[in-house]
């Protein structure tokens, strides 16, 4: 069995954050491994982005991070708050720890900024949620990253993305990553979820 802790700020977006859900399901349902996937907060009740809300199953102060294999951080929306735990010390130093033991972070959308806050992404190609005016573009650059702007970018460890539409694809990426990419075809077919064109996978935002 594998074991991912998805870590959720106040102010998540539910769709990035239930693709992770659905896809890890599957995996456990009909898949080759079956996948732990443990929602993990720093406060007892989430409200998300758009008023939704629920109870994590662990509160990130009772887990121990050695026993999962990779860390998977759904985005969010900064006038529902999410940048308040997000970018706290507790949420920036459960990124390093999986950094500093080289396991795999899939990030969706603008929870890459969190990575590039962390410390972890500097010389990395990345990608974040880009539109006109590039203040997430900037904000990931600063931190040292290296923005390239295509729907999905892979270095390494480190799976970071464009926005919500992503999402799914970046699960099926952490998944293939814990598991191989048989598995993952496998699961399209029953899920009865297409790949993506070549054109998809480098297509520009703005």
């Amino acid at each position: 069995m594998k074991r991912i802790l998805m870590l959720v700020a106040n102010g998540v977006e539910p769709l990035e954050m239930s693709a992770f859900t659905d896809v890890m399901g599957w995996a456990t349902l009909i898949g080759k491994e079956d996948i732990d996937l443990v929602d993990v907060g720093l406060t007892p009740q989430i409200k998300t982005t758009f008023g939704l809300q629920f109870t994590p199953n662990a509160l990130l102060n009772d887990v121990d991070l050695d026993k999962f294999d990779a860390l998977a951080i759904p985005g969010g929306f900064e006038p529902s708050g999410f940048y308040d735990e997000a970018l706290s010390k507790p949420f920036l130093d459960v990124i390093r720890h999986f950094s500093k033991h080289n396991k795999v972070i899939a990030s969706v959308c603008v929870s890459s900024i969190c990575l590039g806050e962390a410390g972890v992404l500097s010389g990395k190609n990345a990608t974040t949620y880009h539109q006109v005016g590039g203040k997430r573009k900037q904000q990931l650059k600063n931190t040292g990253a290296n923005f390239v702007d295509q729907p999905i970018v892979i270095d390494g460890n480190f799976i970071t993305s464009t926005g919500p539409g992503t999402a799914i694809e970046v699960a099926f990426q952490l998944l293939e990553h814990l598991t191989d990419k048989e598995n993952v075809q496998e699961l399209r077919v029953r899920m009865r979820m297409p790949t993506p064109s070549q054109e998809w996978y480098t297509s520009a935002q703005v």
